[in-house]
């Protein structure tokens, strides 16, 4: 199993906390019907995708991009001491998976420059910060994190109804210790860097596109979820807020970069998670590095 992609000048490093089964295939995408899954299954099992039960099996997962001049975490996955009585797997865990993932990178919590959130939900911000003396702090203390302002201002409104613990958890206090950089779309990091919106899933869910002068690598986030998502964009998951919105996002998005070199590096999409977009009759596949 490929952990580490080059791509470019690029360096490209899976940290995985977990990679597991998940919900029923028909549960997580409403839309999915018998038919399509009947036809689908072989496939969907030979990519270590689907159980025998028909049940979605997702990584869950951060990158770590070293640029010419930067190490950049891509979403910072689920997360210890967190409080998630609905997800009894991600409940105030407290197991070392994911730093030993960091460790076997070569990479140290002090060399990561910048924290990129595709998103703001519970399992892409929970290693923002960690538990000290009682209180959360950022894990990584010399990173700036970059958070979307249409995505911040969502959350920030939706807990200021009713709280949201990531949010207050893995979000907020690294507000708090002025080290969050609160963003709109044009920004960059460098030459490097950049910010590709992908709305849907969440109002201000954005993919990153990494490269000198061309996206040698994007990570996707949760534009989607599982493999058959490429074949059938129109097949929404039910998490996402915006259905319609999203399924629109993800076939522009796979249009953008069919049948390019582009490595694109997804959050949930079963090992080795990352590869190439091409062109699949009506649909398209990600065919993997």
């Amino acid at each position: 199993m490929s952990l580490k992609f080059t791509a470019g000048d690029l360096t490209i490093h899976r940290i995985i906390e977990q990679e597991t089964t998940f919900l029923p295939a028909h549960e997580m995408l409403p839309g999915l019907t018998p038919e399509v899954l009947a036809g689908n299954r072989a496939w969907m099992k030979a990519a270590r995708a689907l159980d025998d039960s028909d049940t979605l099996i997702l990584a869950f997962q951060s990158y770590v991009v070293k640029t010419p001049h930067h190490t950049i975490l891509i979403d910072s996955c689920i997360g210890n001491h967190k409080p998630r009585p609905l997800r009894p797997a991600w409940n105030m865990k407290t197991d070392d998976t994911y730093l030993r993932g960091l460790s076997a990178a070569g990479v140290a919590v002090d060399d990561i420059d910048y924290v990129m959130c595709t998103h703001l939900h519970v399992d892409h911000v929970g290693w923002n910060t960690r538990l000290e003396n009682g209180r959360w702090v950022p894990t990584f203390p010399k990173a700036r994190y970059v958070f979307d302002r249409t995505e911040f201002d969502y959350w920030t409104e939706t807990n200021a109804k009713t709280e949201v613990p990531p949010f207050v958890d893995s979000v907020l206090p690294v507000v708090e210790a002025n080290k969050a950089e609160i963003v709109r779309n044009d920004f960059v990091i460098g030459d490097h860097v950049r910010i590709l919106p992908t709305p849907g899933h969440t109002p201000g869910h954005v993919a990153f596109s990494f490269g000198r002068g061309k996206d040698d690598a994007v990570f996707s986030g949760d534009l989607m979820h599982s493999p058959i998502q490429t074949h059938f964009p129109e097949l929404s998951a039910k998490f996402d807020v915006d259905q319609a919105v999203a399924a629109k996002t993800r076939r522009s998005f796979l249009e953008r970069y069919c049948d390019t070199d582009t490595l694109c590096c997804t959050a949930h999409f079963p090992s080795p998670s990352a590869g190439k977009i091409r062109r699949k009759g009506n649909g398209f596949v990600c065919e993997m590095a």
